[in-house]
């Protein structure tokens, strides 16, 4: 049985569950969420939502744990919220919100137009290289910033590109050999 899946989660104040078959819906402060959960058997008990294996699926014991995650995802993500940062260095580049994305300038030819999801909000702080991105859903959250950080991937020899707030990048050295 999973560890993970056995625990119980917590809704807080102010969270308001709704279960439909297999559909799982939560609406809070921040906004609404909805979700199929297929692999799981989903009870809601008071102020607390359990998550129990279901044993006639094939896959019921793997499913446990992630159908428990993205519930606490979701019950996290409309009460409190996620957020990324991305971390732009190069000489020139910058990023701009404009409209419904994001202007990424990252040493191409062009700007690059970056529109963004419905559920994920941009701002753009100092001089234009700290970009936070902001939004409930943690999964649509991740995808859209490593799409970012793919336009530009942060290199190691000069340093230069997109790279998460914290990544540790490991720098190699040029050429040596060169008079």
């Amino acid at each position: 049985m999973s560890r993970i899946g056995k625990k119980p989660i917590p809704v807080p104040k102010g969270v308001e569950v709704k279960l439909a078959g297999k559909v799982v819906s939560v609406k809070g402060p921040l906004g609404a969420l909805s979700r199929e959960i297929p692999g799981a058997i989903v009870q809601l008990e008071g102020e607390t939502i359990n998550v129990l294996r279901d044993d006639a699926l094939v896959n019921g014991e793997a499913m446990h744990g992630l159908s428990r995650t993205l519930i606490a995802n979701m019950v996290d993500g409309v009460s409190k919220g996620f957020s990324k940062t991305l971390v732009i260095t190069g000489t020139g580049y910058k990023a701009e919100a404009g409209g419904r994305g994001l202007l990424l300038s990252l040493g191409y030819s062009n700007v690059v137009d970056f529109e963004l999801p419905a559920l994920v909000k941009a701002t753009v702080a100092e001089k234009n290289l700290k970009v936070t991105l902001t939004s409930i859903d943690k999964e649509v959250l991740g995808d859209t910033t490593a799409k970012i950080r793919a336009v530009r991937p942060i290199e190691p020899y000069k340093g230069k590109g997109v790279a998460y707030e914290g990544e540790v990048v490991r720098r190699k050295a040029g050429k040596a050999g060169a008079k």
